[in-house]
């Protein structure tokens, strides 16, 4: 197992029996963990895991520890949000180190703050660390800086879908002038609305866009495109999620700050002189 290092007068904090900790995953990439949620791993007894954890991840758990799938995928079969929460609990009850595993960040279009307020409700002791979030992690492996000195002074982020499945009622043209890089989550789905909704508010329809499917994974698929045209050109390309959708200035980016096309580019080469 990786052993954490050793932090002078920073103690590791124990996981106690019948505690839960949501944690931050990341986006996939297992090198992006934090040392924290590495510690959690090494500790829990139960782990409760989302569909977009990355099983290299999951084999950094003790070999003992009992694993719960609890995924949440658009579109298909998922657990339902209360019984995730309600089973968190139950797994607490029994005197288990729970580790609720969440891809991304917990507090970040994560649902970790309603399972937060499930556990402490029912007096569950609960502990919360961050993990890095898509639209950070996403962006800086296409190459596209989140914000860049005279580009953006803000970015906004937003959920591509509510909660019942359609597209959000958000005040497109206070974000339109107020934002101007996007990042959306969940957005693939609603893609032509949001797009015409955007380019109604205000935004150029030749505005640069680009679409991230399976960020910082060895998959990881970038299309550029514009955002007229960008719901269909993903439909042609076979964009899956999960996917991050990134709309500004910054995609223009890209031509110049692609570092992990052109790292896997020398890698390939590398592979076929060997």
């Amino acid at each position: 197992m990786i052993p954490l290092p050793e932090i002078e007068g920073a103690p590791w904090p124990e996981f106690k029996p019948g505690s839960v900790w949501l944690v931050g995953a990341g986006p996939g990439d297992p090198g992006l963990l934090t040392l924290h949620a590495l510690n959690a791993l090494r500790q829990a007894d139960a782990v409760v895991y989302d569909a977009l954890v990355d099983p290299r991840i999951l084999a950094l758990r003790r070999p003992e520890a009992e694993l719960v799938e609890a995924g949440k995928r658009g579109g298909r079969p998922s657990a339902k949000q209360a019984d995730i929460s309600l089973k968190l609990v139950e797994l607490a009850r029994r005197g288990l180190r729970v580790l609720r595993l969440k891809g991304g960040d917990p507090f970040v279009f994560g649902r970790g703050g309603e399972e937060a307020l499930v556990l402490a409700a029912e007096g569950i002791p609960f502990r919360v660390t961050p993990g890095i979030t898509a639209a950070v992690a996403g962006l800086a492996y296409a190459g596209i800086p989140a914000t860049h000195r005279g580009i953006n002074a803000s970015l906004a982020f937003l959920t591509g879908h509510d909660q019942n499945g359609e597209t959000p009622a958000i005040d497109w043209e206070a974000l339109s002038r107020g934002a101007p890089m996007l990042a959306i989550y969940m957005g693939l789905g609603h893609l032509p609305e949001i797009s015409a909704a955007l380019i109604r508010a205000g935004r150029s329809p030749e505005e640069p866009t680009a679409i991230v499917s399976n960020a910082t994974l060895p998959h990881q698929k970038v299309l550029e495109t514009t955002l007229a045209r960008a719901a269909q050109e993903a439909a042609q390309a076979g964009i899956e999620p999960p996917a991050l959708i990134c709309v500004g200035p910054g995609v223009a980016l890209r031509r110049f700050l692609a570092w992990r096309e052109e790292e896997m580019g020398r890698e390939e080469e590398t592979g076929a002189a060997s």
